[in-house]
């Protein structure tokens, strides 16, 4: 709710101030008027700043896992004739997500004193996607709330899913890079050194390949700062240069197109469309409004803006799958059967069968991309470790010579 501060006067002609919290400010006023007749002035307070110690460490985005069981729970309660206030009030008490928690408990407050679910989800669910909030208010339309609650706790539940198996599939290889690249610094910052002191006393010529082992740790002993510097440079200039619109459409391309990686980021997108798109028409929304909503949704730009470029060729009256087939980042199969759906009068439930397809599909990809990634990166570890032992080893064989 809104704190508003007002002046009034009593009954007895006395001029008071205070605050009172309200929907809107003819809520406000309502509650003033059942002490103040008068009311001189009434003004909503602006927000406070948040300081430090109030903050919430974190992205601000509301984890997926936690917003599917969240929503699992509302419609169950919904479902047990429980009104909505309360329900909300009992889910944000029980939740341990600290953002889930307080979001719902505002929500209820608002909710209870009359403002509509969806139009306080959004005042207060700043992390919340799109799509929980658009399909909450085709629910509210629809007058079937507690169904879009449970839409969306399968939906969540779906992608939390997917999330969660690329973190699986690509947590080894980034422990293996991680491992390598300690043991690179430590290799070149201690080991090589102490060693170089053994070779130089020896006053014998050094094999090639030994002297380049020395020449490259004393690089990175002399500018590592340096070395250091223009990585966080170019890591800072890649992610400001993406954020404008040439660079979101180079990196685009870029994803859609990258050997292996590419394929997952085809998949995933068409699987992201399908599920999502899926959602929506099952909550009443209409085809136009939910390609609109699918498009902010889609994590590629290419894919983003082909979608979003659908939205007016639809409202002229084109169809879906025919929007479709004219795109170029998406499977021809996802355009085929979208085609297929709406001639059928079943394009819902094509979109799920076919989300469900490509969420299999990108399961498979990212398990190939790994089973390549895994023999190739250790043949580079197996070429680098036989490169130092090779040039730590043949000084040595020099050293025996001369006893």
């Amino acid at each position: 709710m809104t704190t508003y501060k007002y002046k009034a006067q009593t009954p007895e002609g006395m001029t008071v101030s205070g605050v009172v919290e309200a929907v809107d400010q003819f809520a406000a006023a309502d509650k003033i008027k059942e002490t103040c007749p008068i009311i001189l002035s009434i003004e909503a307070e602006k927000e406070k700043g948040n300081s430090i110690l109030d903050m919430e460490i974190g992205s601000g985005k509301i984890n997926m896992k936690s917003l599917s069981i969240a929503c699992s729970q509302i419609a169950i309660t919904l479902r047990a004739g429980i009104p909505l206030a309360r329900c909300l009030e009992l889910i944000g008490n029980q939740t341990e997500d600290k953002g889930v928690k307080k979001f719902l408990l505002q929500t209820a407050e608002d909710v209870s004193g009359g403002a509509s679910l969806s139009a306080s989800m959004e005042k207060y669910g700043k992390g919340l996607p799109i799509t929980f909030i658009e399909t909450i208010r085709a629910g509210e339309q629809t007058g079937n709330i507690e169904e879009s609650f449970q839409q969306m706790a399968d939906y969540y539940d779906k992608m939390n899913k997917t999330k969660e198996k690329v973190k699986q599939a690509l947590s080894y290889p980034i422990f293996v890079v991680v491992v390598a690249i300690v043991v690179l610094i430590i290799v070149m910052a201690f080991v090589i050194p102490s060693l170089t002191q053994t070779f130089e006393s020896l006053g014998a010529n050094l094999p090639i390949i030994t002297v380049i082992l020395i020449n490259v740790s004393h690089f990175f002993q002399h500018w590592w700062a340096l070395i250091a510097l223009v990585i966080v440079a170019i890591v800072f200039s890649w992610k400001a240069y993406v954020r404008t619109e040439k660079g979101k459409e180079v990196q685009g391309k870029i994803q859609l197109k990258m050997p292996g990686l590419g394929k997952i980021h085809t998949m995933s997108g068409a699987a992201d469309f399908a599920n999502t798109m899926a959602m929506l028409l099952n909550s009443g929304i209409t085809v136009n409004n939910a390609v609109e909503i699918t498009a902010k949704t889609l994590g590629n730009y290419i894919q983003q803006s082909e979608i979003d470029g659908m939205v007016g060729k639809i409202e002229e009256g084109h169809s879906l799958g025919e929007c479709m087939k004219a795109t170029t980042s998406f499977p021809r199969t996802l355009c085929e059967m979208c085609a297929i759906g709406e001639e059928s009068g079943e394009l819902s439930s094509t979109l799920e069968v076919i989300g469900d397809f490509y969420s299999n599909e990108t399961d498979v990809a990212i398990k190939a991309a790994i089973s390549k990634l895994e023999p190739t990166m250790l043949i580079f570890l197996a070429l680098f470790a036989g490169f130092i032992v090779i040039a730590i080893y043949m000084p040595m064989f020099t050293m025996y010579n001369y006893m």
